[in-house]
């Protein structure tokens, strides 16, 4: 294995990214599920290899660090001969859940299915950047509304009939609703908007997509229904002038011509947005806990902290659980794993294993309510230890923690791309807190980096003494404003 992603690229097992505390590689299993067994061999793998440290992803993915040049092939090595085969292409993902849960709207796996298969007949995959990726959500207990997407499908209900929405330009706080259609044209508009996104280049997201260009499939989709066709034709759109042309009908899938050229059309206004916001906007139930399933069993959800356990606690997790009974992990977004086919009288027994290990196993554990990336020593761009912020925070300040604070070790915001009521961001002045906005803007006010948790403990003791009663600690800050809440962060104690 000669080279490396480059930074801010997807570590896939083929191709790891160079951080901090060695390479990175990351899993997508096909199956979405490990067996323990498997489980157990595959963290076995991660401490022969690399430093021990796995984690799940806010995409539920499995990521391993620690790991050399050498020894990252030796990994992808034992990966295949555990037969863990694990996904490539454009990320086209469905939910923890899907085809197992009694209240999901539809079984969303038939159309990813027909979704990646259309991508790569189109040949998108190279030309497309490794961080776009399609949702298919079929809604049920454990949404997608938290992971974000350059397309989002989701399903609705129309009468006895199953519709798709199909949103694009998902950047952290918007989903720009296009249509509400069948099967068919919600892959092949998806196939239509990923195209869009190729011409502009590999660094291109949904939410780079024009006004111009995303009315243009709108209309699209509208000439296609009053003409009662098959809605697999597109018109050529070209970003440099902004028309938009019905020249040769080309398929979606294929770029075949089909018909003769058409007229130019005009372009109207994007029909209406979606409702409210989804990545870090809905707060969709976190997977933590008991969920009901198809079968009259339940699966249980039980979460990393901050999406970060040493291998050796996997282990021993994945132990209990095999005795147990446990048929099969799975990877959940949201940071967590999915315990499933165990006898309802062991699901006490295996949250109380994972409680003594130091797993999250209640949603109300303030933890949950922090997002930090590994920051350093782990990440080369980290310049704070945020999860030893973290944890002190959260032992410390639990009983304020009733909205989203970011601790990201660099101005990337890795760990949570959208806006926080509070975030701590590393920098070469310290830890800088930026009030209700992304990692990437100006913090109002820094403290030494050693001495973050002390600076939220200060900001935690004014909302006390300032709360009215019944004033949720999120309504509080609010109505201190960024300046009150820089001052507190930034108050050092006089020593006496």
């Amino acid at each position: 294995m000669n080279a490396f992603s480059r930074r801010g690229a997807c570590p896939a097992l083929s191709a790891p990214m160079q951080t901090g505390d060695g390479l990175l590689v990351r899993l997508n299993p096909v199956a979405g599920g490990l067996s323990p067994k498997l489980l157990i061999r595959l963290a076995e793998s991660a401490l022969r290899h690399g430093n021990g440290i796995m984690e799940v992803t806010a995409r539920g993915n499995l990521q391993i660090r620690g790991l050399t040049a050498e020894s990252a092939g030796l990994l992808a090595a034992e990966v295949d001969a555990l037969g863990i085969a694990v996904r490539t292409g454009v990320p086209v993902e469905t939910g923890p859940l899907a085809g197992i849960d009694p209240r999901e709207i539809a079984d969303p796996r038939a159309l990813a299915e027909r979704v990646r298969a259309a991508v790569e007949e189109a040949e998108l995959t190279p030309r497309l950047g490794p961080k776009v990726s399609v949702v298919v959500d079929g809604g049920g207990q454990l949404t997608m509304d938290g992971v974000t997407a350059d397309v989002r499908l989701k399903a609705v209900r129309d009468g006895a009939s199953v519709l798709w929405t199909v949103s694009v330009a998902v950047d952290g706080q918007s989903a720009r609703l296009l249509a509400t259609v069948g099967d068919d044209a919600a892959r092949d508009i998806t196939v239509a908007a990923l195209r869009m996104v190729a011409e502009k280049g590999r660094d291109a997201h949904a939410k780079d997509l024009s006004e111009r260009q995303l009315a243009s499939l709108a209309d699209w989709l509208c000439l296609t229904s009053l003409r009662e066709a098959p809605p697999s034709v597109l018109p050529d759109i070209s970003p440099s002038r902004g028309e938009i042309t019905l020249s040769p009908m080309i398929s979606l899938i294929s770029g075949v011509v089909k018909e003769k050229p058409a007229s130019k059309l005009p372009i109207s206004p994007l029909e209406g947005e979606m409702s409210g916001r989804t990545e870090g906007g809905v707060q969709d139930r976190r997977p933590i806990g008991l969920f009901p399933l198809s079968n009259d069993t339940t699966a249980l959800g039980i979460a990393l902290p901050y999406g970060s356990m040493p291998a050796e606690k996997l282990i021993a997790l994945a132990q209990s659980a095999l005795s147990l009974g446990v048929a099969e992990i799975r990877l959940a977004p949201g940071r967590a794993l999915l315990f499933l086919g165990q006898p309802s009288s062991a699901n006490h027994l295996l949250q109380a294993t994972a409680t003594a290990l130091g797993f999250v196993t209640t949603a109300a554990d303030p933890r949950t309510r922090i997002a930090a990336c590994p920051g350093t020593p782990a990440c080369a761009s980290g310049r704070i230890a945020t999860r030893d912020i973290a944890e002190t925070i959260a032992a410390e300040n639990a009983d304020i923690l009733d909205f989203t604070l970011h601790i990201s070790g660099c101005a990337k915001g890795c760990a949570h791309p959208g806006s926080a009521a509070l975030t701590i961001v590393g920098g070469e002045n310290g830890a800088g807190l930026v009030v209700n906005a992304t990692a990437k803007a100006l913090p109002a006010g820094y403290r030494p980096g050693y001495d973050a948790a002390r600076g939220i403990g200060r900001v935690a003791a004014m909302v006390r003494s300032a709360q009215y009663p019944g004033e949720t600690a999120a309504a509080c800050l609010t109505r201190l404003g960024p300046a009150a809440i820089a001052k507190a962060y930034r108050q050092i104690e006089q020593r006496k």
